[in-house]
């Protein structure tokens, strides 16, 4: 799975402008992040895969410079510590997050999507708990 990626000077109106370029051509927003730091806004959302593409043309028609990264999403234990395991793991062999979000919670078990910036040795290391 891959996620889109948008860092741009916070303003108001910027989200609007994102969805309303993407809802032009008819693709959905299947999943969005969106905070701001220090002036910046960094987006960070999925759209199909197949629209994927697409998604990035018009952005950038639209001036913004657009980020892809590959997700890897993980199934763990719905309990406290298991987010700690495997952060800390992660660390120890130098694998640093780009960004994480919890797609889902039961009670029983959490999904949780990251980004890191060595995935293949990350996938490597969650072997156990990839989706």
């Amino acid at each position: 799975m891959r996620v889109l990626k948008i860092v741009e000077k916070d303003r108001i109106g910027l989200m609007a402008d994102i969805a309303l370029a993407l809802s032009e051509v008819g693709i959905n927003i299947e999943n969005i992040s969106a905070t701001a730091v220090q002036g910046k806004a960094v987006i960070v959302f999925e759209v199909r895969e197949e629209e994927e593409d697409k998604a990035t043309e018009i952005l950038k028609k639209k001036g913004y410079k657009v980020l892809s990264e590959e997700m890897i999403v993980i199934k763990l234990k719905d309990k406290p510590g298991e987010l700690a395991r495997i952060s800390k793991m992660l660390k120890e062999n130098k694998v640093n997050f780009t960004n994480l979000q919890v797609m889902s919670r039961d009670g029983k078990e959490t999904l949780v999507g990251l980004t890191v910036e060595q995935p293949e040795k990350a996938r490597e290391l969650l072997k156990d708990v990839l989706v």
